[in-house]
């Protein structure tokens, strides 16, 4: 009779499938968590996963391709949006009663598809961080040897000159990625010990860089005859911020620590709001110092900081920041390279990625098929890409990836918490059981102004307000950055869009701020929301779109490939799509379960014994 369902019937169940959360099994939830990690603990883990990156990576190609001696207020810039993002982060990672990835928090709390775009994400950001190490390795270990081994290959190999291509293959740094895979395949780790020893070193040479930089400073350096101090104007400062950005992500390994911290509501954002003040500091008395101690266009971005050193004829100097840097790049690969086949397994075991990468070695507990690919692929992308491309594909990969942690942020504290629900079960503090205060409903002072909103449909107005408000930051970054350029408008034109999104932007925020909040008294929450978020969305995309139309191109190509796998193969070997079936089969057989889709929901699968409803993530 009903062989085909129909048209809307369909789209709200495939919609339900991209939206179904993630069961919590009972094993994965955290019983027994040692509240032993002090604020000083914390902040010292967070300055220790950000100081050797940002210091040896970054730093060179912003002074000498982007932002010259203002690399100083690009790396300011970053800090800001880089503490908005971490306090979202913060608050997100509180919510999900387990310690995990950006993915799995995902999974429990929004949805599949969401979780998986997220996940390829973040395995995105972890291969080019991987390859970037091993990038810099290299320039450092050939700054040591005095460029013999770089000369070696472009005398017998040659040069070339591709966009996003480097100069010349590099084959140590592909060497390099392939016997840290090699370790990682045989279950070698960081140990806690070798990080702060590490830590320890990487702060040693931020000092002894920024005294002895202090003594062989030259402000002519900084001169109109040397270009001035930001001679790639404002769009110049603001791509560097955005490069910048990455440099200061490791903020993370303090929120995946929180759960430990004795008083994780005032210690992790003390200790992500101290970590970053002192690795921004840091960073930005050591590009102070690098851009007067030589000529910022005079620096070779491959091994910046050492560079300087061996101009100013410090070639000891010089050394001893090198080996320090290979040092810190060391323990950076080896932490890439075994938190990298960690995601795609988990992402494998869940269904969403293809099953051959589930499987874990007994002894190493390493995914071997997913170290042999990517492992390859890292190795590759060494062989090939540039240094400044992949700094690039670094930083926009983390911006999209925080851009969409602070959305997610806003909904849900609008949102009545379920005791059911896969989340911690605890229920919100300060809310009363009378609709009239639930969270969603609009504040009763405001009720007289807003009646037009009080007979929407529960939760409307804020999906809708939070809608608008994404839409109008976007509208508003591209106006600010392409309005003069590349959009072409006359000034009427752009004051109008200008004013327009402005407009929209700040009345979503408003609508947002006349509803009811969850107030939480036993996690971490984002002060002034929705206001903290909303300006770590219109930071995170102005640059964003500061960042090289190739990048976005390849973050395209790549978000492309992940939804072919994942409409392809992941909808359907999903774990939560299993679930569900035998649900469905219990009661009923194929035919049977589309006349049950178009029954009233008095007689639908919700009230059938054995049959359950996937709850909407939205």
């Amino acid at each position: 009779m009903a062989w085909g369902l129909p048209s809307s019937a369909s789209l709200v169940r495939f919609c339900q499938k991209l939206n179904r959360l993630k069961t919590l099994e009972e094993s994965t939830r955290e019983t027994s968590l040692r509240h032993q990690r002090t604020m000083l603990d914390l902040t010292l883990l967070g300055v220790g996963a950000m100081m050797g990156f940002s210091l040896y990576v970054f730093l060179g190609i912003v002074a000498k391709e982007m932002a010259g001696p203002a690399v100083l207020v690009s790396f300011s810039v970053a800090a800001v949006a880089s503490l908005l993002a971490a306090l979202c982060y913060a608050e997100f990672r509180g919510r999900v009663p387990t310690t995990g990835s950006a993915y799995l928090f995902t999974y429990v709390s929004m949805g599949e598809l969401w979780a998986f775009l997220i996940g390829w994400n973040v395995v995105l950001r972890r291969l080019i961080t991987g390859t970037t190490v091993a990038r810099t390795w290299s320039g450092y270990l050939n700054a040591i040897f005095r460029h013999r081994i770089r000369s070696f290959i472009e005398a017998h190999v040659g040069t070339w000159q591709v966009p996003f291509l480097a100069q010349y293959p590099d084959f140590l740094a592909a060497g390099i990625a392939l016997l840290v895979s090699t370790f990682v395949f045989c279950g070698a780790r960081v140990s806690s010990w070798l990080n702060r020893t590490v830590c320890a070193i990487s702060l040693v040479i931020v000092l002894f860089i920024i005294i002895l930089g202090c003594v062989l400073a030259r402000p002519h350096n900084w001169s109109t005859e040397e270009g001035g101090f930001a001679p790639f104007g404002f769009s110049g400062i603001m791509a560097g911020a955005a490069t910048c950005f990455k440099a200061f992500v490791g903020f993370g390994a303090i929120t995946a620590s929180s759960k430990e911290a004795q008083n994780p509501k005032r210690a992790v954002p003390m200790a992500i709001t101290i970590s970053l003040g002192l690795v921004a500091g840091g960073n930005i008395l050591v590009s102070t110092v690098l851009t007067l101690m030589v000529p910022w266009h005079s620096l070779d971005p491959d091994w910046a900081v050492a560079d300087a050193f061996y101009q100013r004829g410090y070639s000891w100097a010089g050394f001893i920041v090198a080996v320090g840097a290979i040092c810190a790049m060391s323990t950076l690969l080896l932490s890439s390279l075994t938190s990298l086949p960690h995601i795609v397994s988990d992402m494998a075991a869940d269904g969403l990625f293809f099953h051959m990468f589930a499987h874990v070695h007994p002894r190493t507990q390493v995914s071997v098929v997913g170290i042999l690919v990517f492992g390859v692929i890292m190795a590759l992308l060494a062989l090939l890409l540039d240094l400044e491309a992949l700094v690039q594909f670094h930083s926009i990969s983390a911006l999209l990836t925080y851009t969409f942690m602070a959305t997610t942020i806003i909904l849900p504290r609008f949102q009545k918490a379920s005791p059911s629900s896969s989340l911690d079960p605890a229920s919100p503090v300060g809310t009363e059981q009378a609709s009239a205060s639930e969270p969603g409903q609009l504040r009763p002072a405001l009720r007289p102004y807003l009646s037009f909103l009080g007979g929407c449909r529960p939760g409307a107005p804020v999906a809708w307000a939070l809608g608008v408000l994404v839409a109008s930051a976007i509208t508003l970054d591209c106006v600010l950055v392409f309005g003069d350029s590349a959009l072409h408008l006359p000034l009427w034109g752009y004051t109008l869009l200008l004013l327009l999104s402005s407009v929209m932007f700040l009345l979503s925020l408003l609508v947002l701020g006349a509803h009811q909040q969850q107030r939480r008294q036993d996690t971490f929450q984002v002060p002034l929301v929705p206001l903290t978020p909303a300006l770590s969305i219109l930071l995170n995309i102005f640059l964003m779109l500061h960042l090289s139309s190739l990048t976005w191109l390849g973050l395209s190509i790549w978000l492309l490939i992940g939804l072919v796998v994942y409409f392809g193969y992941g909808i359907r070997h999903s774990k939560e799509n299993q679930r569900e079936q035998p649900g469905l089969t219990a009661t009923c057989d194929n035919l049977e379960e589309t006349v049950q889709v178009l029954q009233p929901p008095s007689q639908g699968l919700a009230h059938e014994p054995g049959c359950t409803e996937q709850p909407d993530s939205l």
